[in-house]
């Protein structure tokens, strides 16, 4: 079995500001890291791996520094890892990084498996991996809480608002990870050094054979109009006294700020 799991190299969120003259997030000096969503679809490739023996190819689009995020992955447990850079990929939307994405897929070729996390903490749009798979034109199942491959199968429990449901695909498919699929996992001193061994493959979009009118900031069909940090709240007013004399000061705050509602 062939499986290719995309990742993408996020900022640290707990770190990431809003230049307030220019609504564009602040990357200078800002810690990445891999994908959460992305890292748990990678565990669940590796459990997939030990059990079949598969293969594990990683790719990512991004600048020079999303190596750091590929040998991450190879030392977890991936076979080879492919990153697509070139400045052709700039500002890609959605639409256009899945065509550079299921490009390169194409050009990588025999896979079984295509392992996507449900969404990216950078953007939360949750629409690159089911770009991919109707690109590729296979089947894909969303939301994955659980995998069991057969020969020719994979049957998946795919988290519902109230439960879940259980759908079963011929492969090649595609399939995006929730968090809840599997435990955060960390590489090993063995597989760091290993990993480092390893080539970590540059694609530009000519080698990944991407048509070039699909991609890239000009060629994407959406754009954000404006990003910006909400204003900070004022400061809260604290009420003291009885329950009833609280109750009659709130009713007649929200009357004076005309937020009643008609009671």
């Amino acid at each position: 079995m062939n499986i290719i799991v995309c990742i993408k190299q996020v900022p640290d969120t707990n770190e990431v500001k809003i230049d307030p003259k220019t609504g564009t997030l602040k990357r200078e000096g800002v810690p990445t890291i891999m994908n959460p969503d992305d890292k748990h679809a990678l565990i669940e490739a590796v459990k997939i791996k030990k059990k079949t023996k598969a293969q594990i190819t990683v790719l990512s689009m991004g600048p020079p520094q999303a190596e750091e995020a590929l040998r991450e992955a190879l030392a977890l447990g991936a076979d080879q890892a492919i990153l697509l850079c070139d400045r052709a990929f700039a500002g890609s939307d959605t639409w256009a990084t899945a065509n550079a994405i299921g490009g390169a897929i194409k050009t990588i070729g025999n896979y079984d498996l295509l392992l996507f996390g449900r969404q990216a903490i950078d953007g939360d749009t949750a629409q690159v991996g089911p770009q991919v798979a109707e690109l590729l034109n296979i089947p894909q199942i969303t939301y994955a809480q659980k995998i069991e491959t057969e020969k020719n199968k994979v049957k998946v429990e795919r988290q519902m608002e109230d439960g879940y449901e259980i759908i079963e695909s011929n492969i090649p498919c595609l399939i995006t990870c929730i968090s809840e699929i599997n435990e955060t996992e960390y590489p090993t001193l063995k597989g760091i050094r290993q990993a480092y061994k390893k080539e970590v493959k540059v694609w530009s979009a000519d080698q990944a054979k991407v048509d070039k009118s699909k991609i890239g900031l000009l060629n994407s069909p959406t754009s954000v109009k404006k990003s910006f940090t909400p204003p900070a709240k004022g400061q809260g007013q604290t009420l003291k006294g009885s329950i009833k004399d609280i109750a009659k000061e709130i009713i007649d705050l929200l009357k004076e700020r005309e937020l009643t509602g008609g009671f």
